[in-house]
């Protein structure tokens, strides 16, 4: 929905898609500068840029960010692969092309009240979805699905939104609160190629398929455009793209040569499992395909509870007392924010000031030590411990960059 209001913006002659986006916003800027110097409005949301999704530096400090805190951190970031060379999601790219739009229409706005009043009023309002919001308070004041995830032994149980509140100084890259019956209708404006209901055009056929053109490969049936997947994989274009928060995963689909599309919205991370098979199971029914959906799915719930087992026998929960007795009080990382370690009725917990969670002890093959967290849909963040300097530290890796807490108490 952001890449549907750039592309308002298009037909408006606010933007080109293929205008540097230095010309547009000067202030843009990428930790390296040649690959700011190479994208264009339409790479702020290609994934092709070579920036990588590093998001462990806005789901841990978030407290005190804002829509231009997350453009600062934009500028920090690295390319780790060449310019259009593999496909790499960043949500802060995203953000960026959310926020940039934004400012177009609302030049003497805040960025984020910005991003706000210009969704609304040219998506939202238009496609009459009247539960979509960006604020959460709203949201959870009403009826509304709470996010669940397992448990370190495999059960499903609620879980604590605070985690999720990460985006919001990001949301024009995932942060929208919808409804099943909300965002159907933007799916249906999707297969009507812009034209609302009541028959008004609200984006032009040509800069609303714009979005589905190929800008890299995704895998071999799959290409991505700008914020739009086309998969091939069975000889019939399928348009989607999921969300995920923490307890919250969601797919979008549509079938643009059949007029059908679909949305499925779960309150889960196990919906996740879910997603791909329910596209499969879309298109058995509409072409009478060999009927394998089904049991996909209960493969995927038995490989799913089968690697919990597995992980579940390495761990010590609660933590191991001796080696928790072995941390520092509290850790910093200048990326990540401050750790504290607290120790209540024998449990070890983490906590990261926007949100916590309790901790499992792992002795691992080479040596070391792990910490790793285990409250439901914040599981699975990893620590080894070590030491550095003659300081205690505790280390965390995504894919591609390693971060340090060095103890300060």
């Amino acid at each position: 929905m952001t890449t549907l209001l750039l592309s308002e913006l298009v037909d408006e002659k606010k933007l080109r898609w293929d205008e540097p986006v230095t010309e547009v916003f000067p202030s843009f800027k990428l930790g390296d500068a040649d690959t700011t110097r190479k994208v264009l409005v339409k790479n702020l949301i290609c994934a092709c840029t070579g920036l990588p999704r590093q998001d462990l530096e806005w789901i841990f400090e978030f407290k005190n960010a804002t829509p231009e805190s997350t453009l600062a951190l934009l500028g920090t970031m690295q390319p780790t692969s060449k310019f259009g060379e593999v496909f790499q999601y960043s949500n802060m790219m995203a953000a960026a092309a959310g926020y940039i739009g934004a400012h177009l229409v609302y030049p003497n706005l805040e960025l984020g009240a910005a991003y706000d009043k210009a969704m609304q009023q040219k998506i939202f309002d238009p496609l009459g979805m009247k539960s979509t919001t960006f604020d959460y308070a709203r949201a959870l004041a009403g009826n509304h699905a709470s996010p669940h995830g397992d448990d370190v032994e495999g059960k499903p149980s609620v879980a604590n939104m605070a985690f999720n509140y990460s985006i919001v100084a990001g949301r024009p890259a995932g942060g929208v609160w919808t409804s099943s019956a909300d965002l159907i209708r933007y799916v249906q404006l999707e297969l009507a190629l812009g034209k609302l209901p009541d028959g008004r055009q609200l984006v032009s056929p040509e800069n609303l398929l714009m979005r589905r053109t190929p800008q890299i490969a995704v895998g071999e049936d799959q290409t991505y455009g700008m914020g739009l997947i086309v998969d091939r994989k069975y000889g019939i274009p399928v348009v989607s793209h999921g969300g995920s928060l923490a307890g919250f995963k969601s797919n979008l689909y549509f079938l643009p040569e059949s007029g059908i599309g679909a949305v499925l919205l779960t309150n889960s991370d196990n919906g996740g499992l879910l997603l791909g098979s329910f596209q499969r199971r879309l298109l058995e029914l509409v072409f009478d395909g060999k009927p394998e959906a089904v049991a996909d799915v209960a493969a995927a719930a038995t490989r799913h509870k089968t690697a919990l087992a597995k992980e579940r026998e390495r761990l010590v929960v609660p933590a191991d007392p001796a080696l928790s007795a072995g941390l520092a009080r509290r850790y910093s990382s200048k990326e990540l924010g401050t750790l504290d370690v607290l120790s209540q009725n024998g449990v070890t917990t983490f906590d990261f000031g926007e949100w916590k969670s309790a901790v499992a002890s792992r002795k691992n093959d080479d040596g070391t030590i792990s910490f790793i967290t285990i409250d439901p849909t914040n599981s699975g963040f990893e620590f080894v411990v070590s030491e550095r300097g003659g300081k205690r530290v505790l280390i965390i890796r995504d894919g591609q960059h390693e971060y340090v807490f060095n103890e300060t108490a």
